[in-house]
């Protein structure tokens, strides 16, 4: 769809670095890594942890141009098992240093209201601040969202960002559940698109 296509591990840099620029001013990021030049540095370092093993678990999508990319879980794969969390967890404390408590705040939150069950799981979705607005995210959501429907299955997402449940709503999701990260974090929205 609209040359969307799996990213190949050739393409994954390209796909860190429009993820990493488009989560700069995402609320709940800001709120775990609050200067700005840390957040850029630590955006870097969380999706070349991200991409690879979201890939392993699901599918990465990049559009033709690297305007936008997104990074699903497949079904059963939304929870991180013990050997991807092993995997994981040391370049995730070197990332975060003392913001980590406030990304396990934001990630508890995440795994206590995301429901059990089969879906693909829309981990993360960014386009390039330059290419916003101009319909490149809600393309790469329907690539994805166009096999699940063939498949049968729901899609999963949350949002911390007021200004794309409009947009998510537009493309079929619907707010299931809302809370609040306890300590002042941001309200998140959780989202479930039935399959069409």
């Amino acid at each position: 769809m609209d040359g969307i296509k799996p990213a190949s591990a050739i393409d994954h840099p390209a796909l860190i670095e429009t993820l990493a620029r488009a989560f700069q001013t995402d609320p709940a990021l800001s709120w775990i890594l609050p200067g700005p030049d840390h957040r850029a540095r630590a955006l870097q370092s969380l999706f070349r942890v991200l991409v690879p093993a979201d890939t392993r678990a699901g599918v990465a999508l990049r559009s033709p141009g690297d305007e936008a990319g997104s990074l699903w879980r497949a079904p059963g794969q939304a929870h991180s098992g013990t050997i991807e969390f092993l995997r994981t967890v040391v370049p995730l404390v070197a990332t975060f240093g003392t913001a980590l408590p406030r990304g396990l705040k934001v990630q508890g939150g995440i795994d206590a209201h995301r429901p059990k069950g089969r879906f693909w799981y829309l981990h993360y979705v960014g386009v390039r601040p330059e290419h916003q607005g101009k319909g490149h995210g809600g393309r790469i959501i329907r690539a994805q969202t166009a096999i699940a429907d063939s498949e049968g299955l729901s899609c999963w997402l949350e949002t911390a960002t007021p200004a794309n449940v409009p947009l998510y709503e537009r493309l079929g999701f619907v707010t299931q559940v809302e809370w609040d990260v306890p300590g002042g974090g941001p309200h998140f929205w959780g989202m479930m698109r039935p399959s069409g």
